[in-house]
């Protein structure tokens, strides 16, 4: 058994950690097994990027062990079997995550209720009480059980392995557990009432009282956040917090961009300088701005700009890296004509920074050339999370962001945002790239659109090989299913180009096109065949 209980910022990223492992019955390398899966997931799950979510931290760390342990038990004969349950709980803001495998339980104490939240993964076997189905270790494909939910103050968990609650009935455990104030009392007694240390099975349980719950959110930078003001539109050569303001780059619905100068002991130094619109700084865009800044920041990559600190800070604004150079919109107004071997090469550029954001479980939802800036080092840089969202964001309860012409179409009938979409996004970028169309034809704000088969990019640029053609449009298929499934799918297919061609994407059938066409057309052949029928059976 194992927990840790970090502070300050890991706290409010990662939370605390619990974990309760069990060696597979009298197996010689068990307690090994039980030991390294508690210890790795300890130390690993708090190396994970912030960005991912618990639950997807947590299976990542522990699949990564279940692989080490399942190796090892086939390497030696001694080491065959090599396998522990495990049973772990994090508690951040106000839920609690649970994963499990095998036959250690978790329970949850809320006022009068008793709750046994896992699963016991074991099979029926007329000699042996407990037979395991699943453990760390047995299968090379772990299969673990998640488990989410609120904390309440007050609530009591209780993580034990099979030596506890195999000699301790629900009931006892729930008396025992309840009538201690202090945790580690209520510990010793549910191990005294197991018959420990004379027990003839391991015996190990780990109790945790929840005092207080903090409210959900993404450290405290929201709070922080929330009590800066945003600064006054600014012109060129005013300061702000020690900063010479050179230029105003760009200005949207709610933010403004400018180019700004700060002096450090390197000398004159170019930043980007992103704030709020002062008549747009309501609460929703506040956070919406402190949320990109968070997620920026975690995002440590040439490829993208570099979120800069400034200890004189006292407005609502961050900063990042400047990346002189020209966006790919830029190029395209300009007259630029890309050619095919060009635009492979931004491809396989853009695809890697993608494949990066995806590692972090970030999706960027706005790909477009205009967000692509190629330096003047020859790096192209991604650009503006502003509509960014990581795991930990529930994606499946936000809205569809984005620029319409360059949104899946699954988006447009509330499908929830994934690596799909984003991948969808850079492969109509580099169709556009390549003939300044759409596959589907460009979309307006609002609009709603009936999408059809994607036109070939040859109808517009006739000198494009066959194989980016076939690439491009499995990129932009209609049907998800079609598409590349990983940004690294799509790199790798980009690098084998000719010498190892995609086959033509098939046309999708009318019914997937116009599914809700074909079945009102449908309805009507069968009502036309019923009154037809009607008709001559009233004639004679």
């Amino acid at each position: 058994m194992g927990a840790t209980l970090p502070a300050g910022e890991m706290l409010a990223q990662k939370g605390n950690l619990f974990a309760v492992a069990d060696g597979v019955g009298g197996h010689a390398k068990g307690r090994e097994a039980a030991e390294f899966a508690v210890r790795s997931l300890l130390c690993d799950y708090y190396s994970t990027p912030d960005t991912l979510g618990v639950a997807k931290s947590l299976h990542k760390v522990l699949d990564a062990t279940n692989r080490w342990l399942f190796s090892q038990a086939r390497r030696t004969p001694e080491s065959a079997g090599m396998a522990a349950t495990l049973t772990a709980l994090v508690l951040r803001d106000n839920r609690f995550h649970l994963v499990h495998v095998g036959d250690s339980r978790a329970y949850l104490l809320r006022g009068g209720d008793f709750i046994q939240l896992t699963e016991d993964h074991t099979w029926p076997h007329p000699e042996f009480s407990n037979v395991l189905a699943r453990a760390m270790g047995l299968d090379e494909n772990l299969r673990l059980d998640h488990l989410e939910g609120e904390i309440q103050p007050g609530d009591r968990f209780l993580l034990c392995t099979d030596g506890l609650w195999n000699e301790v009935p629900d009931s006892r455990l729930k008396t025992l557990l309840a009538q201690h104030g202090d945790p580690q009392d209520a510990a010793d007694d549910l191990l005294r009432a197991a018959g420990h240390p004379k027990s003839a099975d391991n015996c190990t349980c780990t109790v945790i009282h929840v005092h207080d719950v903090k409210q959900a959110g993404f450290s405290g930078a929201l709070d922080m956040g929330r009590d800066l003001v945003v600064p006054p539109r600014l012109k060129p050569g005013e300061m702000i917090d020690g900063m010479t303001v050179q230029s105003v780059l760009h200005v949207s619905r709610s933010t403004l961009l400018y180019r700004v100068q700060r002096r450090t002991a390197q000398g004159e130094e170019s930043l980007v300088l992103k704030t709020l619109k002062p008549e747009a700084a309501d609460e929703e865009s506040v956070s919406a701005l402190i949320h990109e800044e968070w997620l920026a920041r975690r995002v440590v990559s040439r490829t993208f700009p570099t979120v800069q600190s400034h200890p004189l800070r006292s407005r609502l604004y961050y900063l990042m890296s400047w990346h002189e150079g020209e966006t790919l919109a830029s190029r395209l107004r300009r007259g630029h004509r890309f050619h095919p071997e060009e635009v492979a090469h931004i491809g396989t550029r853009l695809l890697r920074s993608i494949a990066e954001l995806h590692r972090l479980g970030i999706l960027h939802r706005d790909i477009k050339p205009d967000n692509l800036l190629w330096d003047t080092s020859g790096q192209l840089v991604v650009l503006d999370l502003g509509v960014a969202a990581s795991e930990r964001d529930h994606l499946n309860e936000i809205n569809n962001p984005g620029t319409p012409s360059y949104m899946a179409p699954e988006l447009f009938t509330g499908t929830p945002c994934s690596e799909s979409s984003d991948l969808y996004a850079c492969g109509v970028t580099l169709y556009e790239l390549l003939t300044r169309k759409f596959p589907y034809g460009e979309i307006e704000p609002f609009q709603h659109p009936r999408f059809r088969e994607p036109v070939p990019p040859s109808r517009y640029r006739p000198d494009i090989p066959s194989w980016l053609e076939n690439l491009l449009l499995k990129a932009c298929a209609l049907n998800p299913a079609s598409r590349f499934e990983t940004a690294e799918e799509f790199l790798l297919a980009l690098e084998r180009g000719a010498n190892r061609p995609l086959v033509r994407p098939r046309r999708a059938p009318l019914v997937e096109q116009h599914p809700a066409f074909f079945m009102k057309a449908l309805a009507s052949l069968s009502l036309l065949g019923n009154l037809a029928a009607l008709y001559f059976l009233s004639r004679h």
